[in-house]
């Protein structure tokens, strides 16, 4: 799939293949066959080029990563703690990428409150610092479930093809 994605329009398998050889040794057949896989799976659409098939993208790539991200999400049976241990597991750059797809699909009216409390009545501004273990269990069972340098992703077997 990355190379299809790669080139944003209909290719073939001798197109791949030829990119493919460029890094490592590989089978026609073996490139044919993965094509025609994710042709059976509904990854990519085809159409006939005389004897041969263009191969296209049914969907972007940051469409099929949303949805393993969905899929992964929703088979967890404490979701909101499979949550938490993903943003734990963020660097800065991606927790301000987070923010700003919140923005977007928020819009500018439903732009949330600051985070940080002041100095003078943080209890008004942040009720969590009233009851500080109101949300923790959801913090403690997040980390029990998927430690810090865990890679949920590696256990799907995400092949980047």
């Amino acid at each position: 799939m990355t190379r299809v994605w790669k080139w944003n329009r209909p290719v073939t398998v001798r197109e791949v293949l030829e990119d493919l050889q460029q890094e490592r040794s590989i089978a026609y057949t073996t490139v044919m066959t993965v094509l025609d896989n994710l042709h059976q799976k509904g990854w990519v659409r085809r159409e006939a080029e005389g004897r041969a098939y263009r191969y296209e993208a049914v969907s972007t790539r940051a469409a099929y990563s949303a949805a393993l991200m969905n899929e992964a999400w929703t088979q967890s049976d404490n979701p909101a703690a499979a949550l938490v241990a993903f943003f734990g597991m963020m660097s800065p750059e991606q927790r301000e990428a987070l923010r700003d797809a919140v923005r977007m699909v928020q819009g500018p009216e439903e732009t949330p409150a600051p985070q940080n409390p002041t100095a003078e009545n943080p209890a008004t501004e942040n009720p969590a610092v009233e009851n500080p273990a109101a949300e923790k269990p959801a913090v403690e069972n997040a980390a029990v479930e998927n430690p810090v340098g865990e890679n949920p992703a590696a256990a799907g077997g995400e092949t980047g093809r």
